[in-house]
């Protein structure tokens, strides 16, 4: 009883304190249709397919747990110029907070065209849509309310009148990005985008009142990569989200180091660290091998509620999977390298 009470009230006052902020992730290079839909199909093969895990403060009885897959590909290669990418994908998200008091659920479809913009691929601008299906329920059975109350604890019986234990919200949600990405002389990269998640202001009401219209989520994105030494390259990122009054800023980078010295298809390891500013640090390791990147991070949480997370902010895990072309004579995309 203690430990439910407890987190439903911890859950409660973090959920007020990011103002409604959407769940995000510390890997954001690795969460690419979570990030932008623009980002629909830009890769470097014939699909990819990517997973992502995150348990967010975990010592406050499990506060938020995230969970995504995805899968892209390109389409009508051969019907559209060489070097334009016109991709297709699907997303499945789900998020739990208060060790499952409030569950999401996500299905979105997105679409985005790149289109080249100098002869020789180097530089692509594309512009990406994404449409989903939005399912929240609340369990009330594990919520306390104010007038139950007594001098003996939540021991009182509730006038809040509800259906069922558990009550259920849904919606369309659109999103939509633009995405640059470029280079110079085909081995560095750098990228800018822009997102704007929950266009719609889509309404949210578990209860008799008044509707909560959902804030939109405006993201900036940028980075690239750079040649250091032979074969190897420096990673370097950055994010900043704004939804309502929260703001979000993650930057850093990691440095890979090619293992087995193929260009081609490389055996590369990653070091490196993030930081979110006023919250964490974000140490990073990856390791990129065949069609497999694996990564993974554990946020040292630095801000004013270290106390009560002990300093352990989460741990990540990233999976992506991308498909080469079998051809190899297939053409090669310019594509950022996260």
């Amino acid at each position: 009883m203690k430990k439910l009470l407890l987190t439903v009230t911890i859950c409660g006052a973090l959920m007020t304190a990011v103002s409604a902020q959407d769940p995000n992730f510390s890997q954001f290079f690795a969460s690419p249709l979570t990030l932008n839909p623009a980002l629909t199909g830009k890769f470097d093969g014939v699909y990819r397919v990517a997973g992502n895990y995150r348990n967010q403060w975990p010592t406050i009885y499990n506060a938020f747990t995230t969970y995504t897959a995805s899968f892209d590909a390109g389409i009508l290669k051969d019907r559209i110029p060489d070097y334009d990418q016109f991709g297709v994908g699907i997303l499945g998200f789900a998020d739990q907070a208060g060790d499952g008091v409030l569950k999401t659920n996500t299905i979105d479809l997105s679409v985005a065209y790149h289109k080249a913009i100098d002869e020789d691929g180097f530089h692509q601008i594309g512009l990406g849509f994404q449409g989903g299906f939005v399912s929240k329920r609340l369990d009330v059975s594990k919520v306390y309310f104010e007038d139950q109350l007594t001098t003996s604890g939540f021991t009182g019986s509730t006038l809040e009148q509800f259906p069922n234990d558990r009550v259920s919200v849904s919606y369309f949600d659109l999103n939509a990005g633009v995405f640059y990405n470029g280079s110079t002389n085909g081995y560095n990269n750098f990228y800018l985008g822009a997102s704007m998640y929950h266009i719609n202001r889509p309404r949210e009401n578990f209860h008799d009142g008044p509707y909560f219209y959902l804030n939109p989520r405006v993201t900036f994105q940028g980075g690239g990569k750079i040649p250091v030494g032979q074969n190897n390259y420096l990673h370097f990122s950055a994010n900043h989200s704004m939804q309502a009054k929260a703001h979000n800023t993650v930057i850093g980078g990691a440095y890979a180091l090619n293992l087995n010295g193929d260009v081609d298809d490389p055996t590369n390891l990653y070091l490196g660290t993030w930081f979110r500013f006023g919250d964490a640090v974000i140490p990073y390791i990856g390791l990129e091998f065949g069609n497999f990147q694996i990564g993974a991070t554990y946020d040292v949480n630095t801000s004013s509620l270290k106390p009560g997370s002990e300093m352990r902010g989460g741990a990540e895990i990233s999976l992506i999977y991308i498909k080469k072309p079998t051809d190899p004579n297939a053409k090669k995309m310019n594509c950022p390298k996260f």
